[in-house]
């Protein structure tokens, strides 16, 4: 690959990852915001600013072993009016968001990529790219999160709606870092991935076809 295609290449690959993590710990913080709870606008957490959500260690680890993590939004449950409820779509809000914009992209994606195959062109080289890790990072950072293994997102919505102090709850707090690292070094999670990502895409791409 061109030194020049490289470059565009990792500039779409950053930005895309970064906005796809803004945009999922922003969602945490609205929602949670919109159920009363002021925490994450106090803290400054409404924002797609990066500086406000990107955690430095956890975007290094990303970048250099593909798993990683960004600032977790800090809730204070005792704002909300329906505990379970409101946790559970406080837990729920961010996978959601790259759900969504997952499938958003992928339209752009869909329409727009054919018309920018063999340009030679930077920008339009970045832009296609763009669209591209928009859609991949996305679905990613969805599966990834639905895991029902503390600390993720798919833990936390389950840990919302079961009753305090289960066998399961009580397992991961204690084993669930373990766990996520069997899952990230052995095959498992690559099968996970693959089915839920491939099947996803599908679906897509089946979508917006109906639109040709």
């Amino acid at each position: 690959m061109p030194l020049l295609e490289m470059l565009a290449f990792i500039l779409a690959y950053m930005v895309a990852l970064m906005f796809c993590f803004c945009a999922h710990e922003f969602s945490h913080a609205y929602v949670a915001y919109k159920l009363g709870d002021p925490t994450s606008r106090a803290l400054g957490r409404l924002t797609l600013n990066p500086l406000k959500h990107i955690d430095p260690l956890g975007f290094l680890c990303l970048i250099l072993f593909g798993f990683g993590w960004a600032k977790p939004v800090e809730v204070n449950p005792l704002h909300f009016k329906r505990y379970k409820r409101d946790m559970a779509l406080v837990s729920i809000a961010g996978v959601t968001s790259n759900l969504i914009l997952a499938f958003v992209f992928s339209g752009i994606y869909f329409f727009v990529s054919p018309l920018l195959v063999g340009s030679t062109n930077l920008f339009l080289i970045f832009i296609d790219l763009f669209l591209y890790f928009m859609v991949i990072l996305n679905l990613s950072l969805m599966v990834f999160n639905l895991l029902p293994i503390y600390p993720l997102d798919g833990f936390n919505f389950i840990k919302s709606l079961t009753r305090p102090n289960n066998a399961f709850v009580n397992f991961m707090l204690k084993y669930g870092t373990i766990v996520l690292l069997i899952f990230l070094i052995t095959p498992i999670f690559d099968y996970v991935y693959y089915y839920v990502t491939n099947g996803l895409l599908w679906v897509f791409s089946q979508f917006w076809g109906l639109f040709i």
